[in-house]
């Protein structure tokens, strides 16, 4: 049976953020679920595995939190458990900006998939992939510009410098989180045409028709698959075959002449991979940031 790979995200007030790592931790060990899921006072971010019975159950467990009565997520699957173990950390925000931006207060303006192509075709319109450089290495949107990111930390400064409050500007990032506070951050400095892809790269290519794509490449994604085509299959198919691709099992081996992603001086958590996709700063693989 496939397994089940859930990507799921919202921002809603967790009062408490260290009483719920214990008990969501249980839940999903109780249920055979792995991934990586983090907490933080403005809400919940996560990646996880497992069956579909067992994600259900999580789920079911997580709707019972005020505010997340309708967490929903973006469903894509493997052929072998992507995920080497079950993390659930408490952090100061789900995906880190370090910068003024309150999603629960503003953001742009969702715009649907099947929208999306006519941003795209507007050439008043700066698209932009609010995603990290190695990211956007393995695929993006013809057109969109790359902000040269390491860490999704550096997208205001990159911001400041190349974006106007007079420009219509859309975004884009893997399952929407990061532009939900991308463009918070642009509402706050006085940008008022905002715009971002509704459900991130994952709804477009579920929900888009083959011929209307318009994706290049692969979507990188935060487990041991590493990324998934235009029909959302998977790059590496077998375990033992991604990890002989995939350096400490979460990032792809550097080519002889491309430096490997910098970790801007933040150390790992104990338990942490010591080379992956760069999440939150410090190299946390399994969810999106």
């Amino acid at each position: 049976m496939p397994i089940l790979v859930a990507a799921f995200y919202r921002f809603a007030p967790v009062p408490d953020p260290a009483a719920l790592q214990a008990p969501l931790r249980a839940v999903c060990h109780e249920n055979d679920v792995l991934g990586t899921i983090l907490v933080a006072a403005e809400g919940i971010n996560g990646t996880i595995s497992g069956t579909p019975a067992a994600i259900d159950t999580v789920f079911a467990w997580l709707r019972r939190l005020p505010g997340f009565e309708s967490l929903d997520h973006q469903p894509t699957y493997a052929d072998f458990q992507p995920f080497d173990r079950l993390k659930v950390r408490v952090k100061r925000e789900i995906v880190t900006l370090r910068a003024p931006a309150d999603p629960t207060a503003t953001v742009g303006e969702y715009v649907d998939p099947a929208t999306w192509n006519q941003l795209l075709d507007d050439p008043e319109v700066v698209v932009v992939d609010t995603r990290n450089s190695h990211e956007i290495a393995v695929g993006t949107f013809p057109g969109a510009l790359d902000p040269g990111t390491r860490t999704f930390g550096e997208f205001p400064a990159w911001a400041d410098a190349h974006l106007r409050p007079d420009q219509p500007v859309a975004m884009f990032c893997t399952g929407g989180i990061r532009c939900e506070k991308a463009t918070s951050y642009l509402r706050s400095r006085g940008f008022t045409r905002v715009y971002h892809l509704q459900g991130g790269i994952l709804t477009y290519l579920r929900d888009t028709p083959p011929a209307e794509k318009r994706w290049q490449g692969e979507c990188f994604i935060f487990d041991q698959r590493f990324a998934l085509d235009a029909e959302l299959k998977p790059r590496y198919t077998d375990q033992a075959e991604a990890r002989a691709h995939l350096s400490d099992g979460w990032a792809p081996r550097p080519a002889p002449s491309t430096r490997a992603p910098d970790l801007d001086g933040a150390s790992p958590q104990p338990d942490a991979p010591r080379r992956g996709p760069i999440e939150e700063g410090r190299p946390i693989a399994g969810v999106e940031g």
